[in-house]
């Protein structure tokens, strides 16, 4: 392959004479400039790309970036909303669990502020009982406290129950205070001080 230079040029016949100095020099620099013109062109087109290659990294690294921020962003708001559409579903379940309990105690007779020491006293079982179609599934657990520490609240015909303007004393014949009553671990036993010394809650 000839290479473009003033040897090669001086080979080149115009009609039946050969270039003259002065315009070989003319040619070499009118192609010193066309090389040097696109030379400066291949190194802004070569600084170009380096950098838009630098840009579309900076671009997906933001991208991934902001990705992570928004995912990160929408599964928080959507725990939140989940956690509070339970805090409500919770809070609809346990009103309707007391409803029903409030509703099978009064079919068995304890009304009235009886009742109110009844409620008071069942937080446990009323925690633990089951609902179906709004009935309790299984009444085992309130049915022992109607038999048991819950008898003497039960109100029938003919029965004015339990005197609970004064209540009996305590475990002991000591009448016990509203903290010894929270600290007894025995729910049964705890239910029974309850309704023994209601009016210290106020009932």
């Amino acid at each position: 392959m000839a290479q473009f230079t003033r040897k090669f040029l001086k080979t080149i016949m115009v009609g039946d004479k050969g270039l003259s100095d002065d315009q070989i020099d003319a040619i070499i620099d009118l192609h010193a400039e066309v090389v040097n013109g696109l030379t400066e062109e291949l190194k802004t087109a070569k600084a170009a790309a380096e950098k838009l290659a630098s840009v579309q990294k900076e671009l997906d690294e933001e991208k991934a970036n902001n990705g992570d921020t928004y995912k990160a962003k929408y599964e928080k708001e959507h725990n939140d909303f989940e956690a509070y559409k339970k805090s409500i579903t919770d809070k609809e379940t346990a009103q309707a669990k007391a409803n029903a309990v409030k509703a099978y105690f009064e079919s068995k007779g304890i009304t009235g502020t009886n009742l109110d020491i009844a409620m008071r006293g069942a937080t446990e079982e009323i925690g633990g009982v089951e609902l179906a179609d709004g009935k309790i599934k299984d009444t085992k657990a309130l049915d022992t406290l109607l038999s048991g520490t819950y008898k003497g609240l039960i109100v029938s015909k003919g029965n004015v129950g339990a005197n609970t303007g004064n209540p009996p004393a305590g475990a002991g014949g000591a009448t016990k205070t509203k903290e010894e009553i929270l600290k007894i671990k025995d729910t049964a036993e705890r239910q029974k001080a309850i309704a023994e010394n209601h009016e210290l809650f106020g009932i």
